[in-house]
């Protein structure tokens, strides 16, 4: 199983400020089955989805 990168954050957005959280939700809202994960290498959160799901 493989996931597909639709964006990246940075982790140091501003205290209360969580905008990889709500682009994941808007993408769930429109049916996408996004998540949020954390690329420590990178320091960034990455907002993903299933490889297999159709754009």
């Amino acid at each position: 199983m493989g996931a597909k990168v639709l964006e990246r954050f940075p982790a140091g957005a501003p205290r209360g400020s969580w905008p990889a959280e709500e682009y994941a939700a808007a993408l769930r809202a429109a049916g996408k089955r996004a998540t949020v994960v954390m690329d420590l290498k990178s320091d960034a959160f990455l907002v993903v989805v299933p490889a297999h799901d159709d754009d």
